[in-house]
């Protein structure tokens, strides 16, 4: 069953091929202003001359941004070498080599701060090499954040000859590749041109896919319709709103909560493996980690057992406060068999005279009867302020005078270190 076209676009991703010359930002903006919607995002940044695989998030999608910019990407990329070199196989080691954690500069001009940052590559590739050009075509599959300006760089060094990046593209993002379903710019712009003058929904369907598509690499737990709405305000998955999961869960795995349509509803951190699932009847199982259906999609089906109901009708007699909490008219087989698991407040006492002391505050009180023996203590107040005072000012310049020496020192070893140079 298909989402309205609405809320089919508030769901919606874009795998879309993006051109060379506009940088990403400019990209997803047209996208904005194309399909008319209130927010876009992407699966992370894309320096202006590279083409290829850009994962537009539209609306509510635009949750799963963060976790797609993260995910690893892959490049086919082409180098030139400054000049000839004597065998191919020269390149492939240096290609080879260049894997694992490396040390990268970004590039001068870059979207980031030029410092020292550590990027693994996973597997680099040779493809073809021309000698007549000096030209290499590499494939890179790597970390989020890598440089492949500066990969190219580092292969001209390792080589001898010195090289540069000639070309880039981006040939998988994440879990969306150049072969799943990807768009142009034009696509975009004559899908939404195709609605507006004949209201044929398909072609932007297709261009727009659902969400969900992101989600595919992710164990599933399928959660019941009175579950749902709960969870989108924020609440852990129980064992009574579990219906289906997946094998091989473990604890600390990130799934992804689903209605029985196939819905997303969030992304969530399992706090059960799949074996306790199946033969428990209670506890917590799974924790949210980001919300992405829009609250009330579904009916509010919380507060509707013969506890709540209970709770709600003392609160309008007046036998409960407007929190929830006891008072002074609250009947003791309430209090005897009701329990409080939100531990905000203290049950208050039967007599209703005065509430039990917390231990902070009895704490509070020792200190008052330390501090003012025999019911008065301003003499003794007023011989340890002066005390208190001199200590600090003693710790103010100890601490003072240990960073001077440690700066004497330093320059004195930087002075014997120059003269030693000299």
């Amino acid at each position: 069953m298909a989402r309205p076209l609405k809320t089919h676009l508030s769901y919606g991703v874009i795998n879309l091929d993006k051109p060379a010359n506009p940088s990403s930002h400019e990209v997803v903006s047209w996208i904005k202003r194309i399909l008319r919607v209130e927010k876009t995002g992407h699966s992370g940044t894309l320096d202006p001359k590279v083409t290829g695989c850009l994962i537009v998030c539209i609306d509510r999608a635009t949750r799963l941004v963060k976790a797609q910019q993260s995910a690893g990407k892959e490049y086919i990329g082409v180098v030139r070498l400054h000049s000839a070199i004597e065998d191919m196989r020269k390149l492939n080691r240096a290609v080879e080599t260049l894997t694992g954690a490396l040390f990268q500069r970004p590039p001068l001009i870059s979207a980031v701060k030029r410092q020292l940052r550590i990027r693994t590559i996973y597997e680099s590739k040779l493809v073809e090499y021309d000698e007549k050009r000096n030209l290499g075509i590499f494939w890179v599959s790597c970390e989020a954040g890598t440089y492949i300006r500066t990969m190219c760089v580092h292969l001209g060094l390792l080589v001898g000859t010195g090289g540069h990046m000639q070309e880039l593209r981006r040939v998988r993002s994440g879990v969306m590749s150049e072969t799943d379903n990807m768009v142009t710019m034009h696509d975009v712009l004559d899908a939404q041109h195709v609605y507006d003058s004949t209201k044929n929904e398909t072609y932007l369907r297709r261009v727009v896919m659902p969400l969900e598509t992101l989600l595919t690499n992710y164990k599933r737990v399928v959660v019941k319709d009175s579950a749902v709405n709960a969870i989108c305000y924020g609440a852990k998955l129980m064992i009574p709103g579990l219906l289906r999961f997946a094998d091989n869960i473990d604890i600390n795995d990130e799934v992804v909560l689903m209605t029985t349509k196939g819905e997303a509803i969030a992304v969530a951190i399992a706090q059960m493996t799949t074996a306790v699932m199946a033969t428990c009847d209670h506890g917590c199982v799974a924790k949210i980690k980001r919300v992405i259906m829009e609250r009330d999609t579904y009916p509010r089906r919380w507060g509707l057992g013969p506890m709540a109901q209970r709770k709600k009708s003392l609160i309008k007699e007046g036998k409960l406060d407007k929190h929830g909490k006891p008072n002074d008219n609250t009947p003791s087989t309430w209090r005897d068999g009701y329990k409080d698991l939100s531990g905000a407040s203290v049950v208050a006492p039967l007599g209703g005279s005065s509430a039990p002391s917390t231990p902070a505050k009895k704490e509070d009180a020792a200190k008052m009867d330390v501090d003012t023996p025999n019911g008065g203590g301003s003499d003794s107040d007023s011989d340890e302020k002066p005390s208190a005072k001199k200590e600090k000012k003693k710790k103010v310049s100890s601490t003072s005078w240990i960073c001077f020496l440690i700066l004497t020192f330093s320059m004195l070893d930087h002075l014997e270190c120059r003269q030693t140079q000299i």
